[in-house]
């Protein structure tokens, strides 16, 4: 089901203070994708997620799930949570120690009063689909957190609702088994073909699950788009270093071409991705984006930018290394079968795609 929410307002007043959690959010919350609310602690992601539940009461604004309104201040509508046809899925999970997995399953059906075959028949289902058939009897505390974190999707799914809701629901494992759930669960909502909204402070997670990223801060969606648009053609400053590691220099626009927009900066002259811009601006790299060569470089032509090696960190996959070039240090991802040392002398081409002009 579409989600589409215009005007929304939420404010907390704390010390004194008013606390704008939502700012006037408009969103259309495409049906039958992931779509992921990103931003840092206190941007007002899960406010927004909340009120899209029905937990918590916007002071202004309407929320359409499908065709209905469940929420609107000037028609005076309230639809309560349960009438909502959601499912949710909490960052601790919410999972009862005291019954096991059939039952954790089982109670938003039992809470409906479906006959007992009917549960039975749809929770086996639900367990399968979250590859844990052969665990209703187990404790939930005998269970994995990788395994609760499942127990927690199949009760959400049991219902059969038309959207579910993820409140940051791996944030509680280690990195490793955070990185296979996060597999299971992209596979486990693309077979679905449910809408889901997914939110985190965790821009690994948002790239690899979404279909769609709104990335927030202070209460207010700042960019939509879908992930690699996001993250290689984001348009300001505050979303291009958010979403991954970026190398921001200062810099000022001083020719437009047909096919690129000419820069000067610390780095020297270069030639960047076209962009509607003027002015002072900032220049966005990535790490992955520098391919340091030995030398000068003198002979060579284009976006050539030279410096020295400043520090080299080993991470297994790759050295993270620091080039200083002049007053600037860029933040470099090496190849790890590479010979270099602190010290040397490198240089290294930046293609104007991969020169991307945000705003200041």
């Amino acid at each position: 089901m579409e989600i589409r929410i215009k005007g929304l307002r939420k404010h907390f007043v704390s010390e004194g203070k008013t606390i704008k959690a939502l700012d006037d959010v408009d969103i259309t919350i495409p049906a039958n994708t992931i779509f992921t609310l990103l931003g840092p602690s206190g941007c007002g992601k899960t406010t927004l997620l909340r009120c899209i539940v029905g937990l918590e009461t916007p002071d202004a604004g309407e929320i359409r799930i499908g065709d209905e309104i469940v929420w609107s201040s000037s028609k005076n509508i309230y639809v309560p949570t349960e009438k909502r046809k959601l499912g949710m899925v909490f960052q601790t999970y919410a999972i009862w120690p005291h019954m096991n997995v059939f039952d954790n399953v089982a109670y938003p059906l039992q809470n409906q009063k479906v006959p007992k075959d009917e549960i039975r028949e749809r929770v086996a289902k639900t367990l399968a689909f979250v590859q844990l058939e052969g665990y209703e009897g187990r404790p939930a505390t005998n269970l994995s957190g990788g395994q609760q974190q499942r127990v927690a999707l199949a009760r959400a799914l049991v219902a059969e609702p038309g959207v579910i809701l993820f409140d940051e629901p791996l944030s509680n494992l280690d990195a490793k088994l955070r990185e296979e759930t996060r597999k299971e669960l992209k596979t486990f909502l693309s077979e679905l073909e449910i809408t889901a909204v997914y939110v985190t402070h965790d821009r690994v997670e948002a790239l690899a699950l979404s279909d769609t990223i709104a990335v927030m801060r202070a209460g207010r969606i700042i960019e939509t788009g879908e992930p690699k648009k996001i993250y290689f053609g984001a348009e300001s400053r505050f979303v291009a270093d958010f979403i991954g590691r970026a190398n921001l220099v200062p810099a000022v626009v001083k020719e437009q071409t047909p096919a690129e927009t000419i820069v000067e900066c610390a780095l020297g002259r270069l030639a960047c991705k076209k962009a509607e811009v003027s002015g002072e601006v900032t220049l966005c790299v990535r790490p992955e984006f520098i391919h340091p060569q030995k030398g000068a470089g003198e002979e060579r032509r284009g976006n050539i930018v030279r410096g020295k090696i400043e520090t080299l960190i080993f991470i297994g996959d790759a050295y993270e290394g620091e080039i200083r070039c002049g007053d600037i240090l860029l933040l470099a991802r090496l190849d790890p079968e590479m010979d270099f040392a602190p010290g040397d002398a490198v240089f290294f081409e930046i293609s104007s795609g991969q020169c991307l002009l945000v705003s200041k």
